[in-house]
């Protein structure tokens, strides 16, 4: 069966059939670049697929990576960008609502893991009677400024269904360390989950099983939450609907398509994503 991102992206195809071409190399466009509004986990991912978008085209794109409802937020006042990722659908079918974007399709998927040393001895099966253990404390983003920070509170929600009080003792534990309309500022060139770890902030963090290199950190161990408490988290992808430009609106539909194509989605996997399935034939 179709994924419902495939059915909409076939759609858009079939009536913009100009920008479903293959792309070809072209002479680099003398307007400014396209400008990619995108959650911050995909800062490896988004980059690798942009990289290749611009050899295959010759069409330079810009992204612009950060807590996608802060994001989202400085495309409603106005801020020029010309496509929007968000690491779940809420932020762009907001957008969608409010008229100033397309309704999303689904892009990548990925999971919900923590983030902890690799001597914490954490894994799936004990996660949360370590999360739940007294004194141990937990990191996470900013819930509404980062879906991240929203995933971690459904995280919450969910463990009350199977351990009683549970919720309430986690978020009494979290800080909301990131992602927040401050960003902390880390050190060095240092991701702030290692950082608050590291210096024993905190002894888990919560975010994505994907990461921002293809190689993972040797420093740090994911553990994925386990099945009767995952959550599904969908990225959402939007063209947003900038008025007066129509050669700019016909590139911005051409690199969505793109990101959804067979070319860019094998990308993914290498940094923990799951691609959305092609289409059967």
């Amino acid at each position: 069966m179709k994924t419902m991102a495939w059915v909409v992206v076939t759609c858009l195809a079939a009536a913009f059939p100009a920008l479903a071409a293959p792309p070809s190399p072209v002479a680099a466009s003398t307007t400014s670049p396209l400008t990619v509004y995108a959650a911050g986990s995909l800062t490896g991912a988004l980059a690798d697929i942009a990289k290749q978008y611009t050899a295959a085209t010759g069409e330079a794109v810009r992204i612009v990576n950060g807590p996608a409802g802060l994001l989202r937020e400085r495309i409603e006042k106005g801020e020029a960008a010309d496509v929007y990722i968000s690491a779940n659908m809420e932020h762009p079918e907001k957008l969608a609502a409010e008229g100033k974007a397309t309704s999303p399709v689904v892009f990548a998927r990925n999971a919900l893991c923590v983030q902890t040393l690799p001597d914490a001895g954490m894994t799936s099966a004990n996660l949360l009677d370590r999360l739940l253990a007294p004194g141990v404390r937990i990191g996470t983003s900013t819930p509404g400024a980062d879906p991240g920070g929203d995933y971690a509170w459904q995280f919450f929600a969910r463990a009350e269904t199977v351990r009683a009080g549970a919720r309430a003792n986690l978020e009494a534990k979290a800080k909301k360390l990131v992602g927040g309309p401050v960003a902390p500022t880390i050190p060095g060139n240092v991701g702030a989950a290692k950082y608050f770890l590291q210096h024993h902030v905190v002894d888990v963090f919560f975010g994505y099983c994907s990461s921002h290199d293809a190689t993972p950190d040797p420093d740090l161990s994911k553990v994925e939450v386990p099945a009767n408490l995952s959550l599904p988290v969908d990225y959402g992808m939007s063209v947003v609907l900038r008025e007066g430009d129509p050669a700019r609106r016909a590139a911005s539909f051409r690199f969505a398509l793109y990101a959804m194509s067979p070319a860019a989605q094998e990308r993914l996997p290498a940094y923990g994503f799951r691609a959305v399935a092609a289409p059967e034939h």
